[in-house]
């Protein structure tokens, strides 16, 4: 059994032929996002994996920003995945919980803008042995308002996935 120092998830056991599931919590723009590192058995994760994955980290503020694009696109379009999901938790709210959760007191003042400025990264998940999948992002409007999240996966190049999917 070999370690190796993490920037993200600090001293990590490389230990083979067994599956490993390592959490953390990272600041991303002041606030805090859960980092979830997936290792499986047959992965064959090493020291030079470890460090793909705290460079790849690195760039995470770009991806997001990415996905976020995207997202705010897919708002303008009907039957899209983002859209659904707005529609569906932003209807019928009562003035409260609009101003609790996007800031407004009116569902006419809840434009897509908005939306997106209440819609947080909460999570992602970090699979290294899935090189399509490798980061798996999700965002939600809090979990104190709903577990559903709007889930957008990136390859191991950092290239994001064209679809964004709901999901609890």
């Amino acid at each position: 059994m070999s370690k190796v120092a993490s920037t993200h998830f600090g001293e990590v056991e490389l230990n083979h032929g067994r599956d490993h599931n390592l959490a953390t919590v990272h600041q991303l723009s002041g606030k805090p996002v859960e980092l979830d590192l997936s290792i499986k058995a047959h992965d064959h994760f090493d020291e030079a994996g470890m460090h793909k994955v705290d460079y790849r980290l690195r760039f995470l503020p770009e991806l997001v920003d990415e996905v976020r694009e995207m997202i705010a696109t897919e708002l303008e379009e009907e039957g899209t995945a983002p859209r659904q999901y707005r529609d569906f938790h932003c209807c019928e709210l009562a003035p409260a919980k609009l101003q609790e959760i996007f800031g407004v007191e009116d569902t006419k003042d809840l434009t897509n803008k908005v939306f997106l400025n209440a819609l947080k990264l909460g999570h992602v998940g970090i699979f290294p042995g899935d090189p399509e999948r490798y980061f798996v992002l999700d965002f939600t409007l809090g979990s104190h308002f709903t577990d559903e999240v709007l889930v957008a996966s990136a390859d191991q190049d950092g290239v994001v996935d064209d679809e964004i999917e709901w999901t609890s």
